[in-house]
């Protein structure tokens, strides 16, 4: 499960600022946080007061490169088999992911897909109307582990009580 936070509407243009992730299984206890310095020179201030940064704090993050190689490096190690990119906002957050895999490691360890929750949830309960937030007991606090946490209690919520149909190994 993966989130992430920007500062601005799409990659390339503007910067993923936050990296979050957890693997999908019971304990929710591997997770990965990784802060990236910008890589352009616009941003949004909106977009960053939205998570409680500023401008100056984006600019000491870590290299895009080394957070980056290690979110794979991470991912690699904590994951058998295909990686499955799962979020909330998939849109949002799979084209930064991708992007920045792309620009900075020429591959993206999860492939050319990606899963939106929200979808899943909606396809499983028949309903286009219906959330799955109220799934999540962790708060959506707009840190991205937190909130990749959050995702994935829902998902696990999905998998031991709605039968959801999905690989945790």
């Amino acid at each position: 499960m993966v989130d992430i936070e920007a500062d601005g509407p799409v990659p390339g243009l503007y910067s993923m600022v936050e990296l979050g992730a957890v693997i999908v299984e019971h304990s929710l206890t591997k997770t990965f946080h990784g802060k990236l310095k910008p890589i352009s020179d616009n941003y949004k201030v909106d977009a960053l007061s939205s998570f409680n940064r500023t401008r100056d704090d984006t600019l000491k993050f870590d290299d895009p490169l080394y957070v980056m190689t290690e979110f794979e490096k991470w991912i690699n190690k904590n994951s058998n088999g295909r990686h499955m990119f799962i979020s909330d906002n998939n849109g949002f957050d799979w084209m930064f992911t991708c992007y920045y895999f792309h620009k900075f490691l020429n591959n993206n360890p999860f492939g050319y897909s990606s899963t939106n929750l929200g979808s899943l949830y909606k396809g499983m309960v028949k309903n286009t109307f219906k959330n799955f937030k109220k799934l999540r007991k962790t708060a959506h606090t707009h840190n991205p582990v937190d909130d990749a946490v959050g995702n994935a209690e829902a998902l696990l919520y999905m998998y031991d009580n709605m039968n959801l149909n999905i690989d945790l190994r």
